[in-house]
């Protein structure tokens, strides 16, 4: 099967050819980085690594820079589109734990799960987290270990099956809702993540987990 790996970047020229080398380097070539109304170099560098590049005019949020690149990723012939994270905290060799169960057909969306080294989570990412999987599971009746993944393949039949609309981080548990809605087969893997400041300052505040969980409930309320 055809896997594109869709990569929603923001303000991410420190790291964004690092991830790019890295991925080709491991033998993958359908790269798509979605540069989400960056200030900064992202778009030159991206290009530069000679890989497609979707720029967004104005910054959509994470949610809508990833629907940007799954589209782009399915329109292109892509059987398979992974969402990776451009900010160097995922492990390449993580990709064919995502893709190989949609690749034997036994599932249609894989979602990378974090939770098999809980120690290595900082203590606010972890009750964040925590917090908005128990929500996503009791709103959308989809039990999951770590909805908020952004480490994550999807079949073309199972993305043609989803409404997604959520422009923020909503997105993640959105597709939660979509999986349970349309009784699409999934299945979590563990995956190792690299934490450190960096990929700290980039990720989800407190601030951000409320406002998922307030776009989580309207997109429960009024759909």
């Amino acid at each position: 099967m055809k896997t594109f790996v869709v990569i929603p970047a923001y303000n991410e020229e420190k790291h964004i050819g690092t991830v790019i080398h890295d991925l080709k380097r491991h033998g993958y070539k359908n790269i798509v980085v979605i540069d989400d109304g960056s200030k900064d170099k992202t778009s030159v560098i991206a290009k530069k690594a000679n890989v497609s590049v979707i720029r967004h005019i104005i910054n959509m949020g994470y949610g809508g820079a990833s629907i940007t690149g799954m589209e782009f990723a399915f329109r292109n012939g892509a059987d398979i589109a992974v969402a990776y994270d451009a900010d160097g905290q995922h492990h390449v060799k993580d990709i064919d734990k995502v893709v190989r169960p949609i690749i034997s057909r036994e599932f249609d969306v894989v979602i990378g799960s974090r939770m098999s080294n809980i120690k290595d989570m900082p203590l606010i990412r972890r009750i964040g987290n925590w917090g908005l999987t128990f929500l996503t599971t009791v709103l959308f009746g989809v039990k999951t270990s770590d909805s908020q993944s952004g480490f994550r393949a999807v079949h073309k039949s199972a993305w043609n099956k989803m409404h997604l609309k959520g422009n923020g981080f909503e997105y993640a548990s959105e597709m939660i809702k979509e999986i349970g809605r349309n009784k699409i087969r999934f299945k979590e893997v563990p995956i190792t993540v690299i934490y450190s400041d960096y990929s700290m300052s980039k990720g989800q505040s407190v601030l951000g987990g409320i406002k998922t969980f307030v776009a989580m409930l309207k997109r429960l309320i009024f759909s």
